[in-house]
């Protein structure tokens, strides 16, 4: 059967998981999630789909066995179907080589804790409140941001002595900046 990538269109974390599905050319249906709605809220929702109310979600069912596989966490799903599709589409972007796995590790943990930790809450405060029509905290905007600052300083070292943060080769977790 078809995986089905459920979630919204203007959010970051389903575009992270629909790319990665299109660079391993895994046919998928797009199911729109309307978070407008409050659909993600749900009882039903955070009891089968995603238990803390947010999107993406993958669903994989298999008629042989007759059992459904859910997958929430767009950084999760991204892993999976790595791995699950490892000779279809773009090779390579989890490395199998333990050493290069770990600087793979270390890369995809970089990009969390010192780069996505200040950016997305940056950008909510700075941008996704005015789209809501609320007033954006500024202070909490400049403290992001100037965190970010000197992250982006080590960041600078280090592409300086190689193309990407884990060597030279491109990796899934490069895929992980383009969520903002």
């Amino acid at each position: 059967m078809i995986l089905k990538l459920y979630g919204s269109p203007h959010s970051t974390a389903t575009r992270l998981a629909a790319l990665v599905l299109h660079e391993k050319k895994v046919p998928f249906k797009f199911i729109p999630v309307y978070r407008i709605n409050m659909e993600h809220k749900s009882k039903e929702y955070l009891e089968k789909k995603h238990p803390f109310g947010q999107v993406p979600y993958i669903v994989r069912a298999s008629l042989i066995q007759f059992s459904l596989f859910i997958l929430y966490e767009s950084r999760a799903i991204a892993r999976y179907v790595v791995a699950k599709y490892p000779t279809q589409g773009t090779q390579g972007l989890i490395p199998t080589d333990l050493k290069a796995n770990a600087l793979f590790e270390q890369a995809a943990s970089t990009e969390f804790a010192n780069f996505h930790l200040h950016v997305y809450p940056a950008w909510i405060e700075g941008q996704a409140k005015k789209s809501l029509g609320l007033e954006p905290d500024q202070a909490a905007v400049e403290r992001h941001l100037s965190a970010l600052d000197a992250k982006l300083d080590v960041y600078e070292q280090i592409l300086g002595r190689q193309k990407y943060l884990a060597g030279n080769v491109r990796l899934l977790f490069v895929s992980f900046y383009v969520m903002l």
